[in-house]
């Protein structure tokens, strides 16, 4: 099941053509899963190409279906809908600075949390 989550979550040109043949293969035993895994894609693409004009219609299109998993997906981005759609839309992000965010905080899980504040500090200025 992981291996399957993982070639319908790669982009298409990243899978060599044994797993481009399998997940084929499994998308045409599983209507269902065929039907997931364009979802999956149009998303994807509404991603990179930063169309956020398209969220909605996407998420329609979710909802017609009888897919649990993405229905709760979508349930989610109608709860955050202003800041999902200024994420597809808009060109700058936050992004830089939540990687630094979970950079620092990894830096202090891995002490545990008994790290003095010098402590932290040089490991944030040594991995830099």
């Amino acid at each position: 099941m992981r291996t399957l989550t993982a070639w319908i979550m790669t982009h298409p040109d990243n899978l060599d053509s044994d797993d481009q043949l399998a997940l084929k293969q499994a998308l045409a035993d599983c209507p269902h899963l065929d039907v997931l895994a364009g979802h999956v894609q149009g998303f994807a693409q509404m991603m990179l190409e930063r169309r956020g004009d398209r969220l909605d219609d996407w998420m329609a299109k979710v909802d017609a279906d009888d897919l649990p998993y993405l229905r709760s997906f979508t349930k989610g981005l109608r709860q955050d809908h202003a800041a999902v759609l200024n994420g597809l839309t808009l060109q700058h992000s936050s992004g830089a600075v939540e990687g630094n965010v979970n950079r620092l905080k990894m830096l202090k899980r891995q002490t545990y949390g008994r790290a003095t504040f010098d402590l932290l500090r040089k490991r944030v200025l040594l991995t830099t």
